[in-house]
Formats: structure tokens, sequence, C-alpha cells
């Protein structure tokens, strides 16, 4: 009896931003099944053993030739690296503006072949909620926040276009081993499903530049599943069976939160100057 050959893995080198993060350190164990070496990056150190074929190389995103110098040899990028949550512009910018314009020129510079770009749901949250949306719907930032991925998802095009890099930029939802509220059967994306969609959105042929939202098989989704066709993406969980569960975990009636799809970062901010 013969025995199959194992597949090759699809990448030499893949680098893995962020990592240190709460989706990071979700992707990390299943994503080294696609490489043979997994670059984990971060602002400080991960502080946890590494496996024989993971690499740690720390790098501030804010300093462009520390990214141009993390960039060699990478064959391609899961870009999680940036400032997560809403917060003032200034904190904002420096990560999530500098931050990906610094990894797209690096990009370029070191001729890697793909980058997926964690965009976000926020980058629509000011959509009422239950307004089922497309991903070439206008933009309704909810925040600092949605306008950084904003920005991120224009550097994307700008560099497919223009130097032919390609990317694809999921919209995340919420990533969490379980819906959090009633937001959350609309929102939620399992660690499963998200790593199904990051590996489809690295080995998938000919994306171009390609932006979907990233979540389960949520009946009350508000996303249209529009590219993951392209992608072969198929969710396996759903965050119904969560209904019974989370249904009476509500923001407050008559709040932006309640109301818009943004949730808990409607209720951040604004951010006055000092005096």
């Amino acid at each position: 009896m013969s025995r199959s050959t194992p597949a090759a893995p699809a990448f030499d080198t893949l680098l893995l931003t962020g990592a240190a993060g709460t989706v990071g350190r979700l992707l990390r164990a299943p994503i080294a099944a696609l490489c043979r070496r997994l670059i984990l990056s971060d602002r400080h150190p991960l502080g946890v053993p590494l496996q024989p074929h993971e690499e740690e190389r720390p790098c501030d995103l804010t300093d462009r030739r520390a990214v141009e110098a993390l960039l060699q040899g990478v064959d391609a990028v899961v870009h999680l690296g940036a400032h997560s949550v809403e917060a003032p512009f200034e904190q904002i910018a420096r990560a999530n503006l500098d931050g990906v314009f610094h990894l797209y020129e690096a990009v370029r510079r070191a001729g890697t072949r793909r980058v997926v770009f964690a965009s976000s749901n926020h980058v629509t949250g000011c959509y009422e909620q239950g307004h089922r949306l497309e991903p070439t719907d206008p933009p309704r930032p909810d925040g600092y926040y949605g306008v950084s991925k904003l920005f991120g998802e224009g550097m994307a095009q700008m560099y497919f276009y223009r130097y032919g890099v390609e990317s694809v930029c999921l919209r995340i939802g919420s990533c969490l081993p379980e819906p959090p509220d009633r937001r959350g059967l609309s929102t939620w994306i399992s660690p499963r499903d998200l790593f199904s969609l990051v590996a489809a959105a690295l080995t998938t042929p000919g994306v171009g530049c390609l932006v979907t939202y990233a979540i389960s098989d949520n009946s009350a989704g508000w996303y249209a599943p529009t590219g993951w066709d392209q992608l072969g993406y198929r969710p396996q969980d759903s965050a119904d069976a969560w209904r019974d569960q989370v249904g009476d975990r509500v923001f407050p009636e008559g709040s932006p939160m309640a109301r818009l799809q943004g949730g808990s970062f409607l209720g951040i901010g604004p951010f006055d100057a000092p005096d």
C-alpha cells in the first residue's frame, strides 16, 4: 500500500504582525501549517516559548527602516499589527496610518507576493443596525479607528494598481471564542472560520485587491458574502447557537451604540484636545 505524500507548505516564509494581540494569538498555531517558517512580530516581545518553525522579530511599525528589515525574505504577510481600539487620532495615526504605509512600502521593496490586511467592520460602523451591506457600499466609519482601516484599504488598492502587490482586505467582525452580546449575533466570526478565511486569502490565486467581510454563517449577519465564492470560503460556525444566551445583552436603549452597527466604539470619544 502506498502512502500519500504530505502536501508541501504553500509558503516558505510567512510574517504575522500583531502576533501578541488577541487575533494574533488565535491564528498563530493554525497559520504554521501554511509555511516552513513563521515570523512572529509585535512591538513588544511575545514572552512565550517558540516552536522550532517560529522566529520572533519585535518591530515597531512606526520605524520605517525596521519594517523594511522585517520584510526581507518574506513571501506573504498577515498584517494584524495596529492600534486596535478607538482612541485619540494621534494614537491611531502612528501605527495605523504611518505603520500601514511602512508595511506596504517594505512589501514593495522586498518583492513580497501577498498581503492579508486586517481591516474592520468599523469602516461601515455608522450604518443602521439591520442594514445589509456590500463591500462596495460607501464607507461610514464610526471613529478614527474605522477611518484608519479605510486608509489601509486605500493603501492596498494603490499598491495593487500601481505596483501589482495583491491584497485581501478582511473587514473582520467580532473574533472571539463566542459572541459577547446581541450585536455579536450579527458580527461574530469564530477563530476556526477566521483561519479558514485567512488561509484562503493567502493562497487563492489572482485575487487582485479584494475587500470582503469576515463573519461566520450568522443568520442575523449584516454583511453580504461577496468575495467568499472567489476565495472558496465556507464558514463552518454560526453565532445562532448563542442566541438564547446573549439575547438580553444589549447597549443602552436610544444610544448610538444600540442603533448603529459600530457598537461599543460609538461610545468612545469625542477626544478634546488638552488646554
